[in-house]
């Protein structure tokens, strides 16, 4: 039998390979474990016909990256968070322009880390893995509607966090 063409992979690498491996990062809690769960993750693309699963390839990349990751969590039994040096580091690579939206960035991450898990990991889905609803419906198994409802849920206790705090008045 004849290996599928992987000739396609190298332009899905360079297109996925940044952000599959801080979603895996968030899950496993190591940058370097991440980068071998993404490294799993194309090898098995390698594998794939890019005709069977082309139209829905995001999905595809994230549901085996996200099923190898929490398979490597549950074999090692533990599960640590990211480092907030390596978020810093994540923050400071995504965006080039100006130190007031690093800032920015920081704070809403370390805001999204108070948040349960479940709402954490479909808003890293939604706005880092750039996926829909239903895209993201099939990589946590959850319902479209539950998706929507986590992410309103998430966005709207980030914003009310996110509110600068008025001022206490006191009065003489």
């Amino acid at each position: 039998m004849k290996n599928p063409d992987s000739s396609w992979v190298p332009s899905v690498l360079a297109e996925y390979e940044q952000a599959l491996t801080r979603y895996a990062a968030h899950i496993t809690g190591d940058i370097e474990r991440a980068r071998e769960v993404v490294q799993d993750t194309f090898l098995k693309l390698c594998g794939q016909k890019p005709d069977q699963i082309r139209d829905h390839l995001a999905q595809w990349l994230y549901t085996v990256c996200r099923n190898r990751a929490l398979d490597v969590v549950r074999k090692e039994k533990r599960m640590t968070g990211i480092s907030d040096v390596q978020l810093d580091l994540q923050a400071h690579s995504a965006i080039s322009s100006g130190m007031e939206k690093t800032e920015q960035l920081a704070e809403v991450l370390k805001v999204l880390d108070t948040l349960p898990s479940n709402q954490q990991e479909v808003l890293r889905l939604k706005f880092q893995g750039d996926l829909s609803y239903l895209e993201i419906s099939h990589v946590t198994n959850l319902s479209v509607s539950n998706v929507g409802f986590l992410i309103h849920t998430g966005l709207k206790t980030i914003r009310e966090k996110m509110q600068p705090q008025p001022a206490i008045r006191r009065v003489k």
